[in-house]
């Protein structure tokens, strides 16, 4: 097929009157046209967005945990609560919700997923016959909806540092590292037979795996793809820090530089609370820095050194995560005000190069988000796949217009949903703000939701 933008924004920059061919899911070809040669003609379209951290089940649990005990809440109180609720879901429940989710994903503008998945078992903790059961779902939730997925099965075995035994809310989520592995090989068969899907892993965190396991997972999902991406949550909380520092006697990213070959294609999730030494150290692995400001915000956990990692050439990707919001202009945008409240100072996260915070963020995000998932996505460009995002003018017209100020509008002055059409891998798969199955899915996920606070 072949799509007229009167402006695109591509891996180049901005530029006006293009016409792009599209075969088999790809860009192959991008020239100055005319609109009378195309299939379908849009205003201004920009490369999707990658989401590179998400718990799908978590979408159902937004608005159960903010119930407040006179300021004695926290993250450790918010998981506790969360453990309660996902005792009742089941793999259908789970695909159904992943499948919301991943509608409201794409219609803001998120053309990729990146599914950081530990809810494997039964209720009672017991493998399904199938192991990939939920996993399954998962990547049905992706094909049905039409976003791209990167399928991060989780390594999750003790409840804190020092091996310490599983609590009875995480049993859902626990697996030998061989059992684990013959997890991580079935998610890859299941790959194969789902378009547009990678597999990589996600050991949980460093107080639920040792090294050991860490290490050997690593080799198992590096032996079926030497690119597989790496995501791990890691110096989220400052007991967390505390709790590795009284363990390994050494800070989280830091122990894991010292003790793990990192490359560019690991996603450190929140790393909010590092020190000089490791903001150093993931900038010369190359390691992304997997920030999720609205969740962050939500559970408390701090603010990402991101000024000081941008202006050394630190790569960036955000998530939506826990799904307290589901929209990349408000992940994009609160990871600015953050740091204009820090500093107290304006238009912070942009570059002499490219002046507009918003264009600057959209455009680092999406690189970095298809760099932690080893996806041929992030730009529009020849020989990338077509993940492309159509603006809806007639709403961004209301604010400040022209190329100069486009993304500033979309991310900083527009409250309303400026998302348009949608395409993944070369299919539409939002028309006019529409998805062809949210309104059944939509109620089937309104009387899940009210079955599970009843």
């Amino acid at each position: 097929m072949k799509l007229f933008a009167e402006k695109a924004l591509l891996g180049t920059g901005w530029a006006s009157e293009q016409l792009l061919t599209i075969e088999n899911g790809v860009i192959t070809q991008i020239t100055q046209g005319i609109a009378d040669d195309a299939d379908k003609v849009v205003s201004t379209i920009i490369p999707g967005m990658v989401n590179c951290h998400s718990h799908a089940f978590q979408r159902a649990f937004a608005g159960f945990s903010e119930q407040g005990s006179e300021g004695k809440d926290s993250f450790w109180t918010w998981r506790n609560i969360m453990y309660q609720f996902l005792e009742q879901l089941s793999v259908d429940d789970a695909q159904l919700i992943a499948t919301q989710l991943y509608i409201e994903m794409l219609k803001s503008g998120y053309t990729r997923v990146a599914e950081f998945h530990y809810l494997h078992h039964d209720n009672q903790g017991a493998p399904h016959n199938e192991l990939e059961a939920m996993a399954n779902a998962i990547f049905k939730a992706s094909n049905a909806s039409g976003i791209g997925l990167t399928m991060l099965p989780v390594l999750y075995q003790f409840s804190g540092f020092g091996e310490q035994t599983p609590n009875h809310g995480q049993r859902r989520f626990i697996n030998s590292t061989a059992q684990f592995n013959e997890l991580v090989s079935a998610c890859a068969e299941l790959a194969k037979r789902t378009p547009n899907t990678n597999v990589g892993i996600a050991p949980h965190s460093l107080r639920a795996v040792n090294k050991q396991g860490l290490i050997d997972a690593v080799n198992h999902v590096r032996s079926l793809d030497d690119k597989a991406p790496i995501h791990i949550h890691i110096a989220e909380q400052q007991k967390e820090v505390a709790d590795c520092l009284a363990h390994y006697q050494k800070r989280p990213v830091q122990w894991l530089l010292d003790n793990v070959n990192i490359d560019k294609h690991w996603c450190l999730i929140h790393a909010t609370h590092i020190d000089e030494n490791e903001l150093n150290g993931m900038v010369e692995t190359g390691a992304i820095a997997g920030i999720c400001p609205t969740t962050e915000a939500n559970l408390g956990d701090g603010i990402f050194p991101t000024t000081e990692f941008m202006a050394k050439q630190g790569t960036i990707a955000i998530g939506s995560d826990s799904h307290i919001s589901v929209n990349p202009v408000e992940e994009l945008r609160l990871l600015e005000y953050a740091q204009r409240l820090i500093k107290q100072q304006r238009a912070i996260l942009a570059t002499t190069k490219t002046p507009s915070v918003g264009l600057n963020l959209w455009q680092q995000a999406a690189k970095g988000g298809a760099q932690s998932t080893s996806s041929n996505t992030g730009e529009l460009a020849v020989g990338k796949q077509a993940d492309i995002v159509v603006l809806d003018q007639d709403k961004l017209n209301c604010f400040a217009t022209g190329e100069k100020y486009s993304l500033d509008s979309l991310i900083f002055a527009s409250q309303n949903n400026c998302i348009k059409d949608v395409m993944v891998n070369g299919q539409w798969v939002i028309e006019d703000h529409q998805h062809p199955l949210e309104q059944d899915i939509q109620n089937r996920f309104t009387d899940l939701l009210a079955k599970l606070s009843s």
